[in-house]
């Protein structure tokens, strides 16, 4: 049991480390280059457009299928997949899968985005109003109390 837990641990930081730190450095190298490469840039903006999307199914898989024998082992030997130039797997996932789905359903993606920044605008101007309603009758309240204090 211990064994596991420790086999996960070890994996979970070569995970942060090939998924995140190393693609994040290469990505910064690509970035300030004196003549940056635009093919160079395609391919990290693809990888983290994908690292994004793995982001939330990840949360989803490691929920129902976290159990499976080398699940994380298999998260991890799949970012390295994708960075790796000899296998060019950010380019096969991205064309093959991620932009082709993208495509077919931008318009109701920009709809549901749409929809989602207007009703979270409505929401977050609700309570800004009842926070500042609030805060409003404390300092009012604080300010009452201060002057039935002094002239007392």
């Amino acid at each position: 049991q211990v064994l596991i837990m420790f086999g996960s641990l070890i994996t979970r930081g070569l995970l942060l480390i090939f998924g995140y730190v190393y693609p994040a450095y290469e990505c910064y190298k690509a970035v300030e280059m004196n003549k940056p490469d635009i093919n160079q840039l395609r391919f990290w903006c693809q990888y983290w457009i994908l690292i994004a999307g793995l982001s939330v199914f990840e949360r989803i898989g490691d929920a129902f299928i976290g159990w499976v024998p080398m699940y994380g082992e298999a998260k991890l030997a799949f970012v390295i997949y994708l960075w790796a130039p000899k296998t060019k797997g950010t380019a096969y996932v991205y064309d093959s899968f991620f932009r082709p789905y993208v495509a077919r359903h931008e318009t109701e993606i920009d709809r549901n985005l749409s929809e989602l920044r207007t009703r979270v605008g409505d929401i977050t101007l609700v309570y800004w109003q009842k926070a500042a309603r609030y805060s409003q009758s404390r300092v009012y309240g604080i300010l009452q109390y201060i002057a039935s204090q002094s002239a007392a």
